[in-house]
C-alpha cells in the first residue's frame, strides 16, 4: 500500500461521513466517503445545480463485492438522494485504491 493510499484513507476516515450506495433494485451498501462542503459561488446561484462529488476508498466497495460504481447507482447522504453520473477510478501507482463518485440531483 503506498503513501497516497494512506493519505486518502486517512482524511475520508477523518472528514467523511456514512452514505450509501446501491444499485437501482439492489441493496444498499453502507461506506463512508467524503465530500467537500459546496463553495459560496455555488451557495449564492443555488446547490440543487452544482454536481455532488464524494471521494471513497475502495476497500469498502470491495468487501461487499459490489462492483464498480456505474451511471444510474443512487448515492444516498443524509436525508438526500443523488443518482451518479459519473465514477473515476483512483490509483496508487497501478494499485486501484478509490472512487471519484460524481452524482446530480440531491431531492
Amino acid at each position: 500500500m503506498g503513501y497516497q493510499t494512506e493519505r486518502r484513507r486517512r482524511q475520508i476516515r477523518h472528514k467523511g461521513r456514512m452514505m450509501t450506495l446501491s444499485r437501482v433494485n439492489g441493496n444498499p451498501i453502507s461506506l463512508i466517503a467524503y465530500a467537500a462542503p459546496p463553495a459560496t459561488a455555488a451557495l449564492e446561484v443555488g446547490v440543487s445545480i452544482m454536481p455532488f462529488a464524494a471521494e471513497t476508498l475502495n476497500d469498502e466497495l470491495a468487501a461487499a463485492s459490489y462492483g464498480v460504481p456505474r451511471n444510474g447507482d443512487i448515492l444516498t447522504d443524509g436525508n438526500r438522494e443523488y443518482t451518479l453520473t459519473d465514477a473515476a477510478p483512483v490509483y496508487d501507482g497501478r494499485m486501484l485504491c478509490g472512487w471519484k463518485l460524481i452524482a446530480a440531483g440531491g431531492t
